[in-house]
């Protein structure tokens, strides 16, 4: 038998921990000595502790716990529910890092306010394109509303163009638009470069109209953290006599596996303003 010290130590738990557990029932000791009340615990009750813990990470009251430990749950069972917890605390930890990211870039956004050279944005007219694109709606324009869809997006469509025998003939162009049902919501435009013929259907062929003053601007690195670069292009065309008329698109020049090493132009479409007599 073991002590109570030693049992916690090999359960990876506090004796402060096994006294509770004791005192409501859930994991009572094999033996206490009448003498001096000493608790002492078999190996055989490790399995007994590790199926309470496990239940309690899966966030489990201790009186669902015993509920469950008692009627004896199955391996395969308590299996299936740590791995139910383990894509829970993914999907946790993922949403938390994109929250990171998008700190990190207000903080570069802050940091980097009134520092870009005046000649790192060209004003130029951008040419009419065909494309082939699938389009979607988020909740916002925020970057946490837009990651998560335009991806997606890009490799549904990248599917449909594979099926279809097309092969897109230049770059990627996400674009933007206000939902027709308002409320904040965007229509999200996933497009790439095509020669093709116009088509609806599962995806659309079409041709994306021209931009007759554009402000651009090349981004380095993952659009996760375009935020520093696009409120830059914003403050130059503010204090450069423009003014914007939509939404900035995004026109992919590199896309390496390593999204840090992407390059992405932006492309504001503007109209000059008009001065006041």
């Amino acid at each position: 038998m073991f002590t109570i010290g030693d049992f916690a130590r090999h359960g990876r738990v506090s004796v402060r921990m096994l006294r509770h557990y004791d005192a409501t029932g859930l994991l009572r000791p094999a033996h206490v000595d009448p003498a001096s009340n000493y608790r002492y615990y078999t190996a055989a009750q490790l399995a007994r502790l590790n199926r309470i813990i496990a239940l309690k990470d899966l966030g489990f009251t201790l009186q669902q716990v015993r509920d469950i430990v008692d009627e004896k749950v199955g391996v395969e069972e308590l299996h299936g529910m740590l791995r139910l917890r383990r894509a829970e605390l993914e999907t946790a930890a993922a949403a938390a890092e994109a929250r990171l990211v998008q700190v990190e870039a207000r903080l570069r956004a802050i940091e980097s306010e009134g520092r870009m050279p005046t000649n790192d944005v060209v004003i130029k007219n951008v040419p009419a394109v065909r494309v082939a694109e699938l389009t979607a709606t988020t909740a916002s324009f925020d970057p946490e509303d837009i990651g998560p869809v335009i991806g997606p997006l890009y490799d549904e469509l990248f599917r449909c163009l594979g099926a279809a025998g097309i092969t897109p003939t230049g770059p990627g162009i996400a674009y933007y638009e206000d939902a027709p049902e308002g409320g904040g919501r965007i229509t999200v435009h996933a497009a790439v470069q095509v020669s093709a013929p116009l088509r609806d259907g599962t995806f659309r062929i079409l041709d994306l109209p021209s931009l007759d003053q554009a402000a651009t601007v090349v981004h380095r690195g993952s659009m996760d953290a375009v935020l520093p670069t696009a409120q830059a292009l914003a403050r130059w065309i503010d204090s450069n006599g423009y003014q914007p008329s939509g939404y900035p698109r995004e026109v992919t020049l590199e896309c390496p596996e390593n999204r840090d090493d992407w390059v992405t132009e932006l492309q504001a479409p503007v109209t000059q303003n008009v001065p006041h007599v």
